[in-house]
């Protein structure tokens, strides 16, 4: 089997993505033998247009995925990409490419956000055996926690309160919920923290 095959066209799967010096979750949809993706102003959106390659990791590891959402320290080793000069994360499954790219602009609830709409064509991937813990319904809420969290940040830097207090309302629910299934994640407590102090700036 190869790596794309992995991915159901149409579905939207969340991945890491490496670039020159930054690591990130991101959402990719595949078409035909492409993975697009859209990506925020940030680190990566800079360096994916300074140099115009990555790496897509491939995790069942819900707190990987939100550590690096959230900018907390992951504890990953990196070795060389196969065909792209980039490093890849050892021991995980991964796609390197070549990515297009197109800037634009995107409104919502949020207001206007400048994106990056990218097309990756993989160049090289492999599988990697590993055991793997089996997902909970908790890390699934918990992972929805952290979108609805980097959401926050966005609609409280904007000054939309009335968003921001959906959102919030959002994570604490979310909360909640993760618990009742048996979630013990510190990060669920950092969200929750994390959210309080974004909606009390914002108030």
């Amino acid at each position: 089997m190869e790596i794309l095959d992995l991915f159901e066209e149409g579905k939207v799967y969340e991945v890491l993505l490496v670039t020159k010096s930054n690591v990130t979750p991101i959402g990719v949809v595949r078409r035909g033998d492409s993975l697009y993706f859209k990506l925020f102003w940030g680190k990566s959106f800079r360096e994916i247009k300074e140099h115009p390659f990555g790496v897509i990791h491939i995790t069942q590891d819900v707190e990987l995925l939100i550590k690096a959402a959230l900018n907390v320290p992951i504890d990953v080793e990196f070795e060389n990409a196969k065909r792209i000069p980039l490093k890849r994360i050892k021991n995980l499954s991964w796609v390197e490419g070549r990515i297009e790219l197109e800037e634009a602009e995107i409104e919502d609830e949020l207001g206007k956000s400048k994106v990056l709409k990218c097309k990756f064509i993989p160049l090289y991937g492999e599988i990697i055996s590993a055991i793997t813990k089996p997902l909970s319904r908790a890390d699934f809420v918990l992972l929805e926690m952290a979108v609805h969290l980097t959401r926050l940040f966005v609609a409280t830097r904007r000054h939309k309160v009335e968003t921001a207090q959906k959102l919030y309302s959002k994570i604490w629910q979310g909360y909640q919920e993760y618990r009742r299934l048996g979630g013990k994640s510190e990060l669920a407590e950092k969200i929750m923290g994390l959210a309080l102090i974004s909606v009390r700036w914002n108030s």
